[in-house]
């Protein structure tokens, strides 16, 4: 990312329109069962809830995808579903939301992952996963890199958006951040635990305090109790992973953004929480937008900022809302 001041945002969020951006990764149906529960079950202490409404999204790197699409970017999507009425069911919500699925491969060999969510009186009860973590075998990966290919040419941002679902092992992640960069073409990363370490060389590495506990095997405190801990954990990373700017999401305790020596921390915005699933997703996308517009580190990692923010106010997995997030930037003086 340069290090120009960002550009106004008018013109930013007017610019975001004209890019194309290709979603490697871990692609999911995310099912809602809404209820009402008023009493325990016999069988087992636990409530029954009775059914009111369901509702099937689009999760994962697919949510990644919507919220590229929402703030007016073209999002290229390149995955592995299932050949299964969950890949059947996934289609159809890509095609019921306009985004192009002609990266999409299917397999006979692995379930399309549905993640269920049960919900009563605006709370979760319980999560229901169907899902494989094995990688890919070599047809699928094979097929998986040939998509990439005929997308890359397009891209102005790749975004690997990893959900340790198998999608994204060692070698494709190898192979596609050197196809990238010989193209000259930014990589920004969601990562997780099994291929943390994987993504040497990428522009944007975006872990939560979690994943970069868990990727480093290192024990240390959010940054406001342990400050030397945390600088530490980051600067290891920087040395393994050499990207050109980490961004480390901190839940209540915002979020820290480094590039070269420059280190930012920016506090996070009050709101009231109904739901942190799917903030990442809101994350990574706005980054990679700013990432492929040149945007200063620090105003990347605030805007960032701001749009997972606003996403938590909603139930469920949703997409960010552009208009809404210009709103909400100006006022905040971004």
């Amino acid at each position: 990312m340069s290090a120009a001041a960002p550009t106004p945002l008018p013109e930013l969020f007017e610019k975001f329109s004209r890019l194309h951006v290709l979603i490697v990764g871990d692609v999911m149906v995310d099912a809602y069962v809404w209820g009402r529960a008023s009493r325990l079950s016999p069988e087992a202490p636990v409530p029954v809830v009775n059914v009111e409404r369901t509702e099937n999204r689009l999760g994962g790197a697919a949510n990644v995808a919507l919220n590229v699409q929402a703030l007016g970017a073209t999002p290229l999507l390149c995955a592995v579903v299932g050949d299964d009425a969950g890949g059947d069911q996934l289609l159809h919500l890509l095609h019921q939301r306009d985004l192009p699925a002609d990266g999409v491969i299917r397999s006979r060999h692995r379930p399309t992952t549905h993640k269920q969510r049960i919900l009563a009186a605006g709370q979760q009860l319980v999560r229901i996963d169907s899902e494989v973590e094995t990688d890919l075998n070599a047809e699928e990966a094979a097929q998986l890199l040939a998509a990439y290919d005929d997308l890359l040419p397009r891209a102005d941002v790749v975004i690997f958006e990893d959900y340790d679902k198998g999608v994204l092992s060692e070698g494709i992640i190898t192979e596609c951040i050197a196809r990238a960069r010989q193209r000259g073409v930014p990589t920004v990363v969601d990562p997780k635990k099994k291929n943390f370490l994987a993504y040497r060389r990428c522009t944007l590495f975006k872990p939560n305090l979690k994943e970069l506990r868990e990727g480093m095997k290192l024990e240390f405190g959010p940054p406001t109790a342990d400050p030397a801990g945390f600088e530490a954990a980051v600067a290891r990373l920087r040395e393994l992973l050499q990207p050109d700017t980490v961004l480390v999401t901190l839940s209540e305790h915002g979020v820290f953004a480094q590039q070269g020596d420059a280190k930012t921390y920016l506090p996070a915005h009050l709101r009231t929480i109904s739901d942190v699933s799917g903030a990442g997703d809101t994350v990574i996308s706005i980054a990679a937008c700013c990432v492929a517009l040149g945007q200063p580190a620090a105003f990347t990692a605030a805007l960032a900022n701001l749009g997972g923010g606003l996403v938590c106010e909603q139930v469920g997995v949703v997409p960010i809302e552009k208009t809404l997030l210009l709103q909400e930037a100006e006022a905040a003086g971004l």
